[in-house]
């Protein structure tokens, strides 16, 4: 069943690309969502990924207790395609002209393929951006934000899975170290656990070194014997295949779309693998970033909304063994009350 508010698709007038706006629910305040600069083999492929990440973002903002929607900005690349500056310039124009046309509705951030460096190019357009940088007066860098959030959903998982918080002497394996993975693997390691990491830039393996950490390919990381696996690259990546091949007690990290289906939620539970909601989990970004651009919050007040990520979970995890389902299942029923 269709269930967007308000879709808009247009041919870039300055950069010739197809620009994706999804607006999913605007119920609670204004619909948030990344701006996401991919190739896809068809423009239909980023249509796709923009209705599906867009009403992950309204269950994502309904459990972490904001006033705000999902929504959803995706600039569709042509596959293998890189643009130059000139270009990049362009299309961030153009995405900044179709946020403003919604006249407040919506507001955009980083995603894949873009940083607060592009919210101010996008800013040159329209109002209705955070995360840029502090210097331009955002809150910069949402990535602290989003692993201080996974880990203390990790915190959650540990209990429910083993009965306490404590990571030290756990076994994670991490896939994808980027700017939010990466920053897991080291609070991890200082919290004392033990650690497979692995990406697909073999750069990376410096990080692993300095962390003492086990490098890994991302297919060795993934069916790892370790307490909790934490997807922290792309989405995609739990799959009827992917998840019987699994070795881990728990599965939770910040990457989105984890799930190739929402089926695959039962997959694991019937083989009783814990799964933590990404949207619960990846909720860590939005919190901070609205908390100081839009809510002008303390820090005292940011930290304590980024721990409560772990009792948001805690509730999901109790709900869903009440009622026998799954998590997933659990997760998407609050939501969708309190976004009514």
């Amino acid at each position: 069943m269709f269930s967007h508010e308000r879709i808009i698709i247009r041919r870039g007038p300055e950069s010739g690309l197809p620009i994706i706006v999804a607006v999913h629910s605007t119920a609670l305040g204004t619909a948030l969502g990344g701006c996401r600069l991919k190739a896809y083999p068809q423009w239909q492929d980023g249509l796709a990924d923009a209705l599906r990440l867009s009403a992950a973002m309204t269950d994502k903002c309904a459990l972490a207790g904001l006033p705000n929607g999902g929504g959803k900005t995706v600039i569709a690349l042509p596959t293998g395609a890189t643009p130059d500056p000139g270009l990049r310039v362009a299309a961030l124009h153009d995405a900044g002209s179709v946020i403003e046309e919604l006249g407040g509705h919506y507001a955009t951030g980083p995603d894949v393929g873009t940083g607060p460096d592009d919210m101010v190019t996008i800013g040159h357009r329209t109002n209705h951006v955070f995360c840029r940088p502090a210097g331009a007066g955002g809150s910069g860098d949402s990535s602290p934000g989003t692993a201080a959030g996974t880990v203390a959903a990790l915190r959650a998982v540990c209990r429910a899975r083993f009965g306490s918080t404590d990571p030290a002497g756990r076994s994670f394996a991490v896939v994808g170290l980027g700017r939010v993975g990466g920053r897991v693997a080291r609070l991890l390691a200082e919290s004392g656990a033990k650690l497979v990491v692995a990406d697909v830039d073999p750069a990376k393996r410096s990080l692993a070194d300095e962390l003492g950490a086990t490098w890994a390919t991302p297919e060795e990381a993934l069916t790892a014997a370790v307490d909790v696996l934490v997807p922290a690259a792309l989405g995609g990546l739990l799959t009827p295949t992917s998840v019987a091949a699994l070795r881990c007690a728990a599965v939770a990290g910040p990457a989105n779309n984890q799930l190739d289906t929402p089926a695959t939620a039962d997959l694991l539970h019937n083989r009783d693998i814990l799964w933590a909601p990404d949207y619960v989990v990846s909720a860590g970004g939005v919190i901070s970033a609205t908390a100081v651009e839009l809510h002008h919050e303390s820090p005292q007040q940011v930290t304590a909304r980024l721990d409560a990520i772990a009792d948001t979970l805690t509730e999901v995890f109790a709900s869903a063994q009440r009622d026998g389902v799954t998590p997933s299942a659990a997760a998407t029923a609050e939501a969708r009350r309190r976004a009514g």
